[in-house]
């Protein structure tokens, strides 16, 4: 299928220290014991330096390692410069009269991509930021990067704590609006690289809040946060009333505290913030790391896979949501945020920060997710049922929407049947003839 017809088909998709006792002795003993100390502490402070010093000229700072996307250099990409100034303001250039000026973070990511081809394909201005890192095949994000640049969509490729680059960003275009959706995602992936979770989900959003608190006129902010966040909770459907302090994964606490320096920021600067709680996205050109992708590919290549149980044998399922209904929720927030109400840092007023669950309120058990894989595929799985692993995955996830339906207008309208035929269509043809490697 050519980029153009991909491009259509995008289009359509709608401590107290102890006690001690101090012994008697003499001041001679007492002298040898000072020096015997002294001595110590001179020894030991050489080998700490020379340590310090090895590791300095051994930084992998200064030579990345390109499989830690953590470790990436902010010094990596070029930016700057009169033609490069001119491609941000165009891109970002509103087409519609009330349309609104976007940034998006994370804009070649899966819902990324989806969310600036919506605000694009009704006359908002719109400008990508991404660092294309490797975490998942970086040629599916050229590809959607490929998507967006022919609707007229500039993607500024970056780090999200290049402040510098961020600075200069908000210098070129008066943002009215950023769609946070940059982070690192995935909760098995936080046991082997937790450093890229604290680098992305809460130094870049840190980051990016610093800038966005100085910029005058101050955006208004739209982030991904997760259902993740109700952790080892319960109370089923989750609401966004239920306790979020037990987290489950190192992904799960790093957007449970993205919540609480949001309110941070909310408070002290007057910046107006929603959270988006999102609930098992997928659909066509999703993240080959959920379940439904790698499933699509190792079913059809003949390859077991794992189906999880919890202890008593009970039913893993999930609030899976199609990648539209999510696209919706997201322009809501956007359309309903009210101005910050700070300037150049100060707060000038309290300003609004809201919180919503973007599911579908229909959780579906993985088994059942499998069969509807199997009949559109027209292959048998070959299953491996397999105990539900502590590494962080919770048995099961329900969202309660009310409040984004009765404040943002969400309604989400496809069920996973629908939406897992789309996203098959989408896989087989952008994956037909071995043209690209599936993972």
């Amino acid at each position: 299928m050519s980029q153009l017809k991909l491009m259509s088909h995008l289009d359509n998709i709608s401590s107290t220290p102890g006690k001690f006792k101090m012994e008697k002795s003499s001041p001679y003993i007492n002298r040898l014991r000072v020096h015997s100390s002294l001595a110590k502490l001179t020894f030991w402070s050489f080998i700490f330096f020379g340590v310090i010093l090895f590791f300095f000229f051994r930084s992998p700072s200064s030579n990345p390692l390109p499989s830690d996307p953590s470790r990436r250099s902010l010094r990596t990409f070029n930016w700057g410069g009169a033609a490069f100034e001119k491609r941000v303001r165009s891109s970002a250039r509103v087409r519609t009269r009330n349309g609104i000026s976007v940034l998006v973070t994370g804009a070649a990511g899966f819902v990324g991509t989806h969310v600036s081809a919506a605000l694009k394909r009704r006359g908002d201005g719109v400008l990508g930021l991404d660092n294309f890192n490797d975490y998942y095949d970086p040629s599916l994000k050229r590809a959607r990067q490929a998507l967006l640049e022919r609707s007229g969509i500039f993607i500024v490729e970056g780090d999200i704590n290049d402040m510098a680059l961020l600075r200069k960003l908000f210098e070129v275009v008066s943002f009215s609006h950023v769609m946070h959706l940059a982070a690192q995602a995935g909760v098995r992936y936080a046991m082997e690289n937790p450093s890229s979770y604290v680098h992305s989900n809460i130094a870049g959003l840190v980051s990016l809040l610093e800038v966005c608190k100085n910029a005058n006129p101050q955006p208004a902010i739209v982030w991904a946060s997760s259902s993740s966040v109700y952790g080892l909770n319960t109370k089923v459907p989750f609401s966004e009333k239920d306790r979020t302090d037990q987290p489950a994964s190192l992904y799960a606490a790093t957007k449970k505290a993205g919540e609480e320096i949001a309110h941070t920021y909310n408070h002290i600067y007057g910046l107006s913030l929603t959270g988006l709680r999102f609930f098992t996205v997928y659909g066509p050109w999703g993240r080959p790391d959920m379940a439904y992708f790698f499933f699509t590919r190792d079913i059809l290549k003949g390859k077991s896979i794992p189906i999880f149980e919890t202890a008593n044998h009970g039913t893993v399922a999930r609030d899976f949501t199609y990648i539209d209904d999510i696209v919706k929720g997201c322009l809501g927030a956007l359309d309903t945020a009210e101005k910050s109400t700070g300037s150049g840092g100060k707060k000038k007023g309290p300003a609004q920060l809201r919180v919503y669950n973007l599911g579908n309120t229909s959780p579906v058990p993985v088994l059942d997710l499998v069969s509807i894989l199997e009949r559109h595929l027209k292959v048998k799985a070959r299953k491996n049922i397999l105990k539900l692993p502590r590494n962080g995955d919770v048995p099961f996830t329900h969202a309660n929407i009310s409040l984004a339906r009765r404040e943002l207008g969400y309604k989400p309208t496809i069920d996973l049947q629908t939406g897992l035929k789309k996203f098959v269509r989408w896989y087989l043809s952008y994956y037909s003839g071995g043209k690209k490697a599936a993972g």
